[in-house]
């Protein structure tokens, strides 16, 4: 914690420093994405580009910061983790629309916003994780989480996280709100414990027996493959991309918006650019095991080995309607209790 508290501090005060303030070879990032994920694709960039990138990295605070901030805002870039994180930029006005052909050729309209105001950058699908010497490999679909057969052997992040808000909101997107309802009351039912930890912590209680089966997003997977800690317990589970006879599985994006204020904004908009080529979309691919957005970028091997699936086909805006009535949900149900 103290380290992110000091490449903060660093951060904030090179951008006071005029010489950054004067200087048009560099551009500022607010990022709730960690930089190690995503240095090296910027290294690359002020490689081909001559400009510089200095990030501020936070989990939480960053669009509050940049409401006190204003139009006095260093930050030109915002780089997001989840779809969630977008929609509060563009609904407390933060970002502007992102005017470019190259984006807009490179990344299909379902992962952008309708006004242009934030795109997707790289994809991940909501899986099921099920333990491999439990739970027989066969379709399985969201629907089966509220099933009788699994009470007791569920196990899951808060419902108000916004992975797990997201694919309530697709659920009410496909099933309306009363089958929603009625499905969220059953999946708490099936819980192994309360809604605790993070993704990973999830399979790691698959390993150990405390639950059979989790929802996670899928590059997690990956990440546990290639971490020797963690490794077992990705070999202890299946992962599984749900909803494939029907809809689909659901999608959940990292993402990136221009701050509405952005001092470096034609630096910012070639930034843009540069993470939607085919390069960047396949640095992404294989340093973080994400999936790519821009058509035809070749997935990593460790991502090309869990196989195809087909995924919803819903716009993300469109499932930014249904957000809010998801939270309500969760705390109709009182999921997290």
């Amino acid at each position: 914690m103290k380290t992110i508290y000091k490449f903060m501090l660093l951060a904030t005060l090179a951008w006071l420093n005029p010489c950054w303030a004067n200087s048009e070879q560099h551009l500022n990032i607010y990022s709730y994405r960690q930089p190690f994920l995503i240095q090296p694709i910027l290294d690359k960039f002020t490689q081909q580009t001559g400009i510089t990138t200095n990030i501020v990295f936070a989990k939480k605070g960053l669009i509050e910061r940049l409401q006190r901030e204003g139009k006095y805002t260093q930050a030109d870039i915002v780089l997001t983790s989840n779809f969630a994180t977008l929609l509060q930029l563009k609904d407390q006005a933060l970002t502007q629309a992102i005017s470019s052909e190259i984006v807009q050729q490179n990344i299909p309209q379902l992962y952008r916003d309708p006004q242009e105001h934030w795109i997707a950058l790289t994809k991940r699908v909501r899986s099921i994780y099920t333990a491999k010497n439990r739970v027989s490999r066969s379709a399985i679909r969201y629907e089966d989480l509220a099933d009788a057969k699994y009470q007791g052997k569920v196990c899951t992040i808060s419902g108000k996280h916004a992975y797990n808000l997201g694919l309530i909101a697709s659920m009410i997107a496909h099933s309306g709100i009363e089958n929603t309802r009625s499905w969220l009351s059953g999946v708490k039912q099936n819980l192994a414990r309360r809604p605790q930890g993070n993704e990973r912590a999830q399979v790691k209680a698959i390993k150990e027996g405390l639950c059979d089966i989790s929802l996670g997003n899928s590059y997690y997977f990956g990440m546990m493959m290639k971490d020797p800690q963690q490794q077992t317990w990705a070999q202890a589970v299946n992962i599984n991309f749900p909803n494939q006879a029907d809809r689909g599985a659901h999608i959940n994006i990292s993402g990136i918006a221009i701050t509405k204020h952005a001092p470096n904004k034609s630096n910012a908009l070639q930034l843009v650019e540069y993470l939607t080529s085919s390069q960047a979309q396949e640095y992404y691919a294989t340093l973080n095991m994400e999936y790519p957005v821009k058509p035809g970028v070749a997935l990593s091997p460790l991502v090309a080995s869990w196989g195809a699936f087909k995924a919803e086909s819903i716009p993300l805006a469109k499932l930014a309607e249904y957000q809010k009535q998801a939270l309500k949900l969760v705390d109709e149900v009182q999921f997290d209790l």
